[in-house]
């Protein structure tokens, strides 16, 4: 990171703080001076969010999108996930020179695990029996053996009403006990798959499959 900063990015220094006030503490801002990708964070609040800090780099993504000159476009409201599963609802603003050549970013990451919870609290009292198995139709009318394994992973875990980041060890049994009942296992890559999303070991799975088959 440059010792100077540009100005224009310097002027948006206190919009970071302003935004963050303004949506509270699930709600992640940072400035990034893409000069040194590598260690480009030069603000941010709410860092607990993604467990950055000043000085920080960009995303592994957006640092080769950078070296191959394709980081012009605006990213705006696109989700993604934490390492420990927490669902982020995101955005990024490209900021621009005089010369209309990108010279930063703003980037906001919004933690909607939160809120995940509340929503599936709300379809669940919502929901009727017609309504369930209409969605469940839905769900699984596809031909492709990795759809059908998404799909079904996705239904469990939206019917357990929270997010991975929030699940503890005895809820994540009971999602693989009900992806073993639904047959998730049987299809080629699932292990894998499940340990990804439930962001545990190939062979935390394998052990909690071991215990549910050992206690049924």
């Amino acid at each position: 990171m440059s010792n100077e900063l540009h100005p224009i990015l310097k002027s948006i220094i206190p919009v970071v703080k302003g935004i963050a006030k303004t949506f509270g503490k699930n709600c992640e801002v940072v400035l990034h001076d893409i000069t040194d990708p590598y260690h480009s964070i030069v603000a941010i609040e709410n860092a607990h969010v993604t467990e950055r800090g000043l000085g920080g780099s960009m995303s592994q993504s957006n640092i080769e999108l950078i070296k191959q000159g394709g980081f012009t476009e605006d990213q705006l409201n696109y989700t993604k996930k934490t390492s420990d599963g927490r669902i982020l609802k995101s955005s990024t603003v490209i900021i621009r020179d005089d010369n209309n050549d990108p010279i930063g970013c703003l980037c906001i990451n919004f933690d909607l695990s939160e809120f995940v919870i509340v929503r599936n609290s709300i379809n669940s009292l919502c929901a009727t029996d017609g309504e369930e198995e209409a969605r469940a139709d839905r769900d699984y009318d596809g031909t492709n053996i990795n759809d059908v394994l998404c799909n079904l992973v996705n239904s469990v875990l939206d019917s357990s009403g929270k997010p991975v980041a929030y699940m503890t060890k005895e809820d994540k049994v009971e999602i693989v006990k009900v992806l073993d009942k639904k047959g998730a296992f049987l299809i080629k890559g699932a292990i894998d798959y499940v340990a990804k999303v439930l962001c545990v070991s190939r062979y935390t799975v394998y052990n909690y499959l071991d215990e549910i088959r050992v206690t049924e």
